[in-house]
């Protein structure tokens, strides 16, 4: 293949001509010219398959892996009981992907199907998709879901992750919204500036509950302002605080997002990850991506179908809701196993410690003098001012083989976002607590 060129020097030239530039590098004027490759590689020599193998051990035992973990800040690690990679690993769902022949896929459209109804008994929901690639697209493509020819205005509040903020701010910008950033009030959303700016071109509102800082949203107030306004009203959740605290459904949400990952996911230093998405039933056409239905086929058998799938690749692309066109099929099934493992009594455990201890952290926080900011209600992650340098607490954990909670930069420098889950036991917040009385 490397000796493969899919369109000749003539074909170039008129493709060049078509748009207007001389030559390939012109396509790539924007990219500053320190990171374009001039002349060759200068690649090393080639190794051996043991050289190599000692090289990668070598690289990887620069990594640090800490055995007590105190950070979060929108990756989360949790208890993953041992079926679940028993299950994925079986050769024969390790390699499963996004169904495209849906006659011959019947055992993954299956796994995508319980996935799709037990996302939407935990978010209350009436419809959920086969899922996106992370949390961050979810709340995206939430927005454009909402958007109307007279209404393309999105409010965001501040108080979402940063990421996903960004990653929002990209899909309204590609989509012709407008995007309104809700200030943050004393850690939640200013709810006298929401009143005051919605209008009748306000497509939705969407904000994170619980927020970046830990913070329970006063949702019920907000939801209130959206419907009067005849908005739409989006949640982006944490699926375990789901354990405790009342679903997107119970808040009167139109739709309902969030990052999977703490459902059974392991960190692995950042992905992959899966990205859930849900609706009331008024919006089950608008979801992005694609939806396995449960049907019967020509002797009364229970079969599985693609009730919807992505849209771009069956009509003009302009006209698409969306480009997603895959979904995460691995991470999907594993987050079903998890969620069969654990089961409603078993959820509300994790939730129910990841709650019980972050508050015990925090009170014996207060009381070697590290100040709650803002605080509000919260779940398994606060804030708190740093009595010493920042930097200082973290080397001094660090020493420990403990991982600190996450330094806030910005308007927060100097404070710390802490979180603690059902892995977190009470002799490590203790000790945590013993190492910072000595900073």
């Amino acid at each position: 293949m490397g000796s493969y060129i899919p369109a000749t020097d003539y074909d170039t030239r008129k493709m060049l001509d078509a748009i207007g530039i001389e030559n390939i590098d012109e396509l790539y004027r924007e990219l500053p010219d320190r990171v374009r490759l001039r002349g060759n590689l200068n690649l090393p020599k080639g190794m051996s398959e043991l050289e190599v193998s000692r090289k990668i051990k070598e690289i990887s035992e620069k990594n640090v892996v800490y055995p007590i973990v105190f950070r979060g800040a929108g990756a989360y690690r949790h208890y993953i009981p041992s079926v679940v990679n028993s299950v994925i690993s079986k050769e024969s769902l390790s390699t499963a992907y996004t169904p495209y022949q849906p006659e011959i896929s019947q055992g993954v459209l299956q796994s995508i199907f319980e996935f799709q109804t037990m996302i939407c008994e935990l978010t209350g929901m009436d419809v959920a998709n086969a899922s996106v690639y992370d949390g961050a697209a979810a709340a995206a493509e939430a927005i454009v879901m909402c958007q109307k020819r007279k209404r393309d205005k999105a409010f965001i509040s501040e108080t979402m992750h940063p990421q996903v903020l960004e990653t929002m701010k990209t899909y309204c910008f590609g989509n012709e919204i407008e995007l309104v950033t809700i200030p943050e009030k004393d850690g939640v959303t200013d709810l006298e500036f929401l009143d005051d700016h919605l209008d009748e071109e306000t497509a939705c509102v969407c904000i994170q509950h619980p927020n970046y800082y830990g913070n329970l949203e006063p949702a019920e107030e907000i939801r209130k302002m959206v419907k009067k306004r005849k908005a739409r009203f989006i949640m982006s959740v944490n699926p375990i605080s789901l354990g405790v605290l009342k679903t997107p459904a119970e808040y009167g949400a139109d739709i309902a997002v969030g990052e999977g990952q703490p459902m059974g996911l392991p960190l692995s230093f950042g992905g992959p990850y899966l990205g859930f998405m849900a609706c009331t039933k008024d919006l089950t056409r608008k979801l992005p991506g694609r939806i396995a239905g449960e049907t019967v086929d020509s002797n009364g058998e229970t079969g599985y179908v693609l009730t919807l799938q992505a849209r771009e690749q069956h009509i003009r692309r302009e006209k698409a809701s969306s480009n997603v066109c895959s979904n995460q099929a691995l991470c999907a099934l594993a987050i079903s196993v998890y969620l069969s493992a654990m089961g409603p009594e078993g959820l509300k455990q994790a939730a129910v410690q990841c709650m019980s201890k972050a508050h015990y952290m925090a009170q014996q926080l207060e009381g070697i003098g590290y100040k709650l900011v803002n605080y509000h209600e919260f779940f398994h992650e606060f804030v708190t001012e740093s009595k010493a340098p920042v930097d200082q607490v973290m080397r001094k954990l660090e020493k420990s083989r403990i991982l600190g909670g996450y330094p806030l930069q910005g308007d927060r420098k100097g404070q710390i976002l802490w979180c603690c889950t059902e892995m977190n036991t009470k002799e490590e917040i203790d000790t945590v607590i013993r190492i910072l009385k000595e900073v």
